[in-house]
């Protein structure tokens, strides 16, 4: 048995050897990226040890490499983009080119083969599918309002929740997902979570099971042989799937049982309608194939995705005004001046916020929630630049290193809203082209629209209620983050304290 091992590893490491000197061979006839060190099959995983996370490592590595470079991840070849001029190339110019997904073993499991969205391969039914879920996040004769509806609702709910729990140090991410997670489940499902709910429960561990395992570039995805012995994390991931999707196939068998045609509800009765008229051929698109599986990995991946980016990014803006408390007051006297107390916030105030706006997008800037845009393939043989780009090199972008680019930002390091500001105080967009917090072109965020929605009116609300402070003598949170598919702040604790002229206003009876 121990012989039969042996030679299963020696012909895999061949293969592996083989497929990485092809990938070399293809390279050859065209300027090509300056490399790290590599070996074979192992590739340069050596020149790629360090404490630093990824996208930190990547940014110091430019400073040797230049700003596009490449490396061999065992048998895969790999391309390193830094900067924002490389970026929109892949991004926009050459979009469809760039606008493949590698094949993992952990984004395969959680996409049942690329079946979703984020990590299925670029195509017609692709496309099919993407069109279909962007036009179902409005629902039809709504628009935003239908979204605006659903994020007060839930606003309501958590700034009642706040000063219920203000005598105690508060973990208040706790409370935001569960009113994050509630939108989301709105939206997809028409209902909502009380916060005792052990369904809700189980969401909220599975989604962080999820971000712990999933498109780490661990050996499992580097290597996917490895994937036939005992892997922990593997386990875990398979577990956390296996309760997402048992909770995904419940809502869908109660909507089918419920389904009525002049009553379309939700995204996940849209998505059923399209379905069935494909399957009766009313449809004026052929050749599209529309299954349960792609049904519940769309849903799926509107939780993955409309989830933990809000959540993560809500979290560092408390943080940033934590340690910041001049922002919060400002931002406080904005939403003093411009809304005031006799109403709540609403999405039509957003155009006159222009503090709050310029706020909002610096913690995107200097705290992209996913520092390492998930990778792009290469579909054809192209090139970044002047490099030759063979099919199916594995494109990364670096946010992070491009939003810290000394030579777009000043001071790229330092928190400061007042760059997002003109001099007469009004919110800039984008004061630099390198500013990519939701990516762009054929793979942009499918859900920008309703993540901006989701941070404007919950810090809005939240802040013309509530100043966040700590203890006296408490440390102020730790600003390193936990890297995974997403960059998630550490746990922290703080004390809300409801604003004198809140407590006296009429809205509060």
């Amino acid at each position: 048995m121990s012989l039969m091992l042996a030679a299963l590893i020696l012909t895999v490491a061949f293969v592996i050897c083989w497929l990485t000197g092809r990938t070399q061979r293809n390279l050859k006839g065209g300027r090509i990226p300056k490399s790290l060190p590599s070996f074979p099959l192992i590739g340069s995983l050596l020149s790629l040890r360090s404490e630093l996370p990824p996208h930190l490592l990547f940014q110091k590595l430019q400073k040797t490499y230049g700003s596009l470079f490449s490396f061999m991840m065992g048998p895969h070849h790999v391309v390193v983009i830094n900067n924002h001029q490389h970026a929109k190339e892949v991004l926009l110019k050459k979009g469809k080119i760039f606008a493949g997904r590698p094949s993992m073993v952990t984004t395969n499991l959680l996409s049942r083969g690329g079946k979703d969205i984020a990590f299925a391969n670029y195509g017609p039914i692709w496309k099919f599918h993407r069109k279909l879920v962007h036009s179902a996040l409005f629902l039809p004769g709504t628009g935003s309002a239908a979204l605006e509806k659903m994020i007060c609702q839930e606003a309501t709910s958590l700034c009642s929740t706040f000063e219920r729990l203000m005598d105690s140090p508060l973990d208040l991410m706790t409370e935001v997902t569960r009113a994050i997670t509630n939108v989301i489940c709105l939206l997809c499902f028409s209902s909502s979570y009380d916060k005792e709910d052990e369904e809700l429960q189980k969401i909220l561990n599975y989604s962080q099971g999820i971000v712990d395992t999933v498109a780490k570039d661990s050996f499992i995805d580097i290597f996917p042989w490895l994937q036939f012995f005992p892997n922990e994390d593997l386990q875990t991931l398979k577990q956390c799937i296996s309760i997402r999707d048992s909770i995904l196939q419940k809502k869908l068998e109660e909507h089918k049982a419920n389904y009525n045609s002049d009553s379309v509800n939700d995204l996940l009765d849209i998505l059923i309608k399209a379905k069935m008229n494909l399957e009766n051929n009313n449809s004026l698109v052929h050749g599209m194939e529309l299954t349960d599986d792609h049904v519940l990995m769309a849903v799926a991946d509107i939780f993955g995705a409309g989830v933990e980016t809000t959540v993560t990014t809500i979290g560092w803006i408390f943080i940033y005004l934590l340690h910041n408390p001049e922002v919060q007051k400002k931002i406080q006297e904005e939403i003093d001046n411009t809304i005031g107390f006799e109403r709540t916030p609403t999405i039509s105030d957003r155009c006159n916020m222009h503090f709050l706006n310029a706020t909002l997008s610096e913690v995107l800037r200097i705290q992209p929630v996913s520092p390492l845009v998930i990778p792009h393939l290469a579909l054809a043989d192209s090139s970044i630049g002047d490099y030759t780009i063979p099919k199916g090199t594995r494109v990364v972008i670096n946010l992070w290193a491009i939003h810290h680019d000394e030579k777009e930002w000043k001071n790229p390091d330092t928190f400061d809203p007042g760059r997002f500001l003109d001099e007469d105080g009004k919110y800039i967009h984008s004061p630099s082209p390198s500013f990519l917090p939701f990516g762009a072109g054929v793979r942009v965020c499918l859900g920008e629209v309703l993540a901006k929605m989701e941070l404007f009116l919950f810090m809005s609300w939240i802040l013309q209620r509530f100043t966040v402070h700590v203890s006296p003598g408490d440390p102020l949170p730790d600003m390193t983050g936990k890297f995974g598919i997403v960059l998630q702040p550490t746990k922290f604790k703080v004390h809300l304290k409801i604003r004198e002229s809140w407590k006296n206003c009429g809205l509060r009876d």
